[in-house]
Parts: C-alpha cells; sequence; structure tokens
C-alpha cells in the first residue's frame, strides 16, 4: 500500500468517535479506510465511481463487514438518506462546489467529518490537487470548524512504475511532475492531511 492506512484509520478513529452511528461515507469507493465499519452501526457508502466501489465490495467482504455496509453508486449532492454523521474520505477536494457539498451533508446529518490533504501537502502538489486543496480547506473554514488536527504521512512506491500507476489518473501535470523520480526506486512523498469536524 502507497501509505499507512492502518495508522490513518487509527487517526480518524481517535480523531471522532463513529460507535454505533450510521455513517455517510462520501468517496467510499476504494475501501482504504472502511475499518471504520467495525465500530459504526450502519455505513452508506457514496461513490459515483462503480469500479472504486467495486474494490470496496471485495474489501468489505475480505474482512467480514458487509453487513454493516450499503454501497451506493451515485453523486452524493442527489443522496438524501438521514445518517448522524456525513464523512468526507479524501473526497472534498474533488467536489466541484466543495462549498455545496458541505452545505448538503449538513442537511443530513448534526455532524460533518472531513479527512482530506492539508494544504501545502507535497503529494497534493505532485498530485496536481494542490488549488482544489486550498479550496476545499476555505469551504471548511467558512462553516465553522469545532476542532481539527494535522497529521503527516508518507505515500511509499517500490518503483517510479508503481507511482505512475498511482498517479496517472491525475492528469499530464501530475505525470510531468513525478519525472524527477524516473528510474528510482524505494520513493517517499511526504502526504500531510488534516481531519475536522464541523
Amino acid at each position: 500500500m502507497a501509505t499507512d492506512m492502518a495508522l490513518v484509520l487509527e487517526n480518524l478513529l481517535r480523531f471522532y468517535v463513529f460507535d454505533a452511528k450510521v455513517m455517510i461515507c462520501v468517496g467510499a469507493g476504494g475501501g482504504q479506510l472502511a475499518g471504520y465499519g467495525w465500530v459504526a452501526r450502519k455505513v452508506i457508502a457514496v461513490d459515483p465511481d462503480g469500479a472504486a466501489l467495486a474494490t470496496l465490495a471485495e474489501r468489505i467482504r475480505a474482512v467480514g463487514i458487509e453487513d454493516k455496509f450499503v454501497v451506493v453508486q451515485k453523486d452524493f449532492m442527489v443522496v438524501t438518506e438521514r445518517a448522524d454523521v456525513v464523512l468526507f474520505e479524501f473526497a472534498l477536494h474533488e467536489m466541484l462546489l466543495p462549498d455545496a457539498a458541505l452545505a448538503h451533508a449538513g442537511t443530513l446529518a448534526p455532524d460533518v467529518v472531513i479527512i482530506d490533504h492539508a494544504p501545502g501537502s507535497p503529494w497534493a502538489h505532485v498530485a496536481d490537487e494542490a488549488e482544489k486543496v486550498v479550496a476545499s480547506w476555505e469551504a471548511v473554514s467558512a462553516r465553522g470548524v469545532r476542532r481539527q488536527e494535522d497529521y503527516d504521512a508518507v505515500q511509499r512506491f517500490a518503483s517510479y512504475e508503481e507511482l505512475v500507476q498511482k498517479i496517472k489518473g491525475q492528469g499530464a501535470e501530475a505525470i510531468r511532475r513525478i519525472e524527477p523520480w524516473r528510474g528510482r526506486t524505494n520513493i517517499t512523498i511526504p502526504m500531510a492531511y488534516r481531519i475536522a469536524q464541523l
């Protein structure tokens, strides 16, 4: 795995108590942090990407928590289910209108939690997402943050080819930005991230 997602999950579960709560997880496809399903009462996993949701389904089946999950392939902005908490899982920066997504989340649950890349993260720069990350955290700040914490992680890749596979969906600029690692192995790129509760 590119980064220690077990530690990221541990930090998320320490930051906010999901125990026995109904969650709406935005950007849940892929299932990197799906371990919150061990403590939640129910997880409504929302992602527009069917392939990512198929990966999530495999992961939750493999660890035996599929009975906790309802997998929903649709845009978050049309979700109407109610919950105790909406979690944006490294997804808010991908929203076209992060302020509107946060406002919508507030109509679905009393608590909104965001875990996403932090402004200034070297990984966000490499992935050509730095501007989107800044805009999403500005939208969070504008809504009134109850609490937030910053964390550091590292993206690790055994080879340049593995890094290309991770980054290729980000476009030509991201591919250009990883060029200095061409031909290298054991690549590490710092990834700062932040967790906030509204």
